[in-house]
């Protein structure tokens, strides 16, 4: 390292076998990729290392350690290394133990995580606060403390019911260590990194700049990423909401299949762009619930039932009529067909609507329909992406369990109050939707549209 380029702190991540070391690191990453993550005891068996930087400048060095196994077993044979007439301070002790042999056989695990420890700043202690204080952990905190460097103790799964949260604080106050983090590296705390980081620059004054500005990083990063994440919700609906396709009576039924269709997959094409956005899988989008399965909306867009479990009304429009209609207007169920028979339209209570579309609806084009996205289907749209946006700012990187997703219940606009004028407007505009032929994405008033759909998302 030169005098130009200080060297980042480094951080060594340390404590018991399946504790979550490898969860935080991933939550800190936001990289589902780092390292192993699973139930078993014992996943990781080597130091791995990750680096945050900001502005092409490293600040920080996290290094993934093996759990500590036999800590208690440590701590007796660290007890004994003193010859003669010696008082061995604890490093002292701890470095004559990492050149003896038992270093390379019996302890070979703890050796690792020790030697890391000497080579960093601090550690972070990493604890499954759902687990009892055990004499285990009491012993393994006497070892790491041989190395005379600070520990941050990490309460890690504190979100979880049966946590022992108290326990452990009195445990480490007794210990001497009165300073700790809560976290959870499944569902971490909004403000979760920013309190871990602060409480380090308490411990490491002479890196409290580079902490800073990893805190002011990444809250400018999740601003950007919720602002981009509207602004793909917003492209979807206005997509859909300008998407239409002139039909004749013959084409009807394979119309509306392929219109569905389309609006499906620019459906999922959202889904793939805001899990890439939040940096995970996209078969980490799994719910057996509602409403992902393997990736994809399990509840078909165009099912009624999918409508009514968002709470979305029906019967708000021409296609709330179909079953009383007709021929082609029996298969639309989710899209808006022009020229529906007029008993249809009454039926669904969308007299109304038909006059509203005026004489485009009435047969302006000679023998065709128009087809287009009904209204309770861009309310849906717009509640499930919101649904899954909640749920992709709320989920750490080393969550394994699928998706769970549920009703935002501040939503009321999408699923009773009028849509939003920029997806009315949208509806006279074909050539806004990229579901359309010769479509114009950088037209002024399209962009315009997006801008004053934002607000409502």
């Amino acid at each position: 390292m030169t005098d130009q380029t200080p060297r980042p702190l480094c951080l060594a991540v340390v404590g018991h076998t399946n504790v979550g070391k490898t969860s935080l690191l991933r939550t800190l990453t936001r990289d589902v990729g780092f390292g192993e993550v699973s139930h078993r005891p014992s996943t990781t068996r080597h130091v791995e290392g990750a680096r945050l930087s900001v502005d092409g400048e490293a600040l920080l060095e996290l290094y993934d350690t093996p759990g500590l196994e036999d800590a208690i077993a440590l701590l007796d044979y660290l007890e004994r290394l003193d010859r003669p007439g010696e008082r061995l301070d604890a490093p002292a002790r701890t470095e004559r133990f990492l050149q003896g042999s038992e270093a390379r056989q019996r302890f070979e695990q703890e050796a690792k995580v020790l030697r890391q420890l000497l080579a960093s700043d601090a550690g972070l202690y990493v604890i499954d606060a759902r687990e009892p204080v055990l004499a285990k952990y009491r012993d393994e905190l006497q070892v790491l403390a041989g190395c005379g460097k600070p520990l941050l103790p990490v309460l890690n799964f504190v979100s979880a019911a049966d946590h022992r949260e108290a326990d452990w604080r009195e445990a480490l106050a007794r210990l001497g260590l009165h300073a700790l983090v809560r976290f959870d590296s499944v569902a971490p705390p909004e403000d979760g990194e920013r309190r871990l980081y602060e409480s380090l620059a308490l411990l490491l004054e002479h890196s409290r700049p580079a902490l800073q500005r990893l805190i002011d990083d990444q809250q400018a990063q999740r601003v950007a990423r919720q602002t981009s994440a509207t602004a793909l919700i917003a492209e979807l609906l206005i997509d859909c909401a300008a998407c239409r396709r002139s039909v004749t009576q013959e084409e009807g039924p394979a119309a509306v299949e392929a219109l569905r269709q389309a609006v499906r997959q620019r459906e999922q094409r959202c889904v793939a762009q805001l899990l890439a956005l939040y940096a995970f899988r996209l078969d980490d989008a799994t719910s057996a619930d509602l409403p992902l399965t393997d990736g994809r909306w399990g509840d078909d867009l165009f099912n009624p039932e999918t409508l009514k479990q968002l709470g979305v009304k029906l019967g708000g429009g021409v296609a709330a009529g179909a079953a009383a209609g007709a021929g082609i207007d029996l298969l639309v169920g989710g899209l808006t067909l022009g020229l529906a028979t007029i008993a249809g339209a009454v039926a669904g209570g969308a007299l109304q609507t038909m006059r509203g579309y005026g004489g485009r609806l009435m047969g302006k084009l000679k023998g065709q329909r128009e087809l287009t996205v009904d209204d309770n289907v861009l309310r849906l749209l717009a509640l499930r992406q919101q649904q899954l946006l909640a749920v992709l700012t709320r989920r750490g990187h080393a969550a394994l369990e699928r998706i769970e997703v549920s009703l935002p219940a501040e939503q009321t606009q999408w699923r009773e109050g009028k849509l939003p004028e920029s997806l009315k407007k949208a509806r006279a505009h074909p050539q806004w939707s990229s579901l359309n032929p010769r479509a114009r994405l950088s037209d002024g008033e399209r962009l315009e549209a997006l801008e004053n759909l934002l607000p409502h998302l």
